[in-house]
């Protein structure tokens, strides 16, 4: 599992995931763990304890979405990178790393009564 995390953080570090030079922590400032900022401006906060709220609804896609759909977008449209295999080992990393930004946080499923 360190392994998979470490990859993960390697991966969110780097340019590799797209083709505009950029990598995760463009936005997503001190790797996910300190607010970020888009390119325009626009502040969004920090990564620590997101994967706790997946799977949401998402109002500007107008669906449920998952951790790796969302990974997606942002490599898709952040980086301009191909979408990764849901279950492929580059997904798998990312998913580990993010997640373990969320260790200890309480899960915050939308709709789910407390």
């Amino acid at each position: 599992m360190q392994a998979a995390i470490h990859e993960g953080g390697q991966l969110f570090a780097a340019a590799s995931l797209g083709t505009k030079g950029n990598s995760c922590m463009t936005c997503h400032r001190g790797a996910g763990r300190v607010e970020g900022m888009l390119p325009n401006g626009k502040k969004i906060p920090s990564l620590l304890g997101a994967a706790a709220t997946f799977p949401k609804y998402n109002k500007r896609a107008g669906k449920v979405i998952t951790l790796e759909m969302q990974v997606n977008s942002c490599i898709a449209n952040g980086l301009g990178g191909m979408p990764l295999s849901s279950s492929g080992p580059k997904m798998v990393a990312l998913v580990s790393y993010l997640t373990s930004l969320s260790q200890g946080k309480p899960v915050d499923i939308q709709g789910v009564k407390k």
